[in-house]
């Protein structure tokens, strides 16, 4: 008989560091559509998967 504790468990990550790169990539591509809508907030979301990926 196995004891369960109360105890919770640690949260697992949801993406990998490769994952933030594959994004980061695939945001630069949107982002090189002169008419893509939001460029700033995209081009700001870049920026900060770039951190991500290089702090992991």
């Amino acid at each position: 008989m196995s004891t369960k504790t109360n105890e919770p468990q640690p949260a697992r990550a949801i993406f990998s560091s490769e994952d933030f790169t594959l994004i980061r990539n695939a945001v630069a591509k949107y982002l090189q559509d002169e008419n893509a809508p939001d460029t700033v907030k995209y081009a700001n979301l870049y920026h900060r998967l770039g951190r991500m990926a290089s702090s992991r």
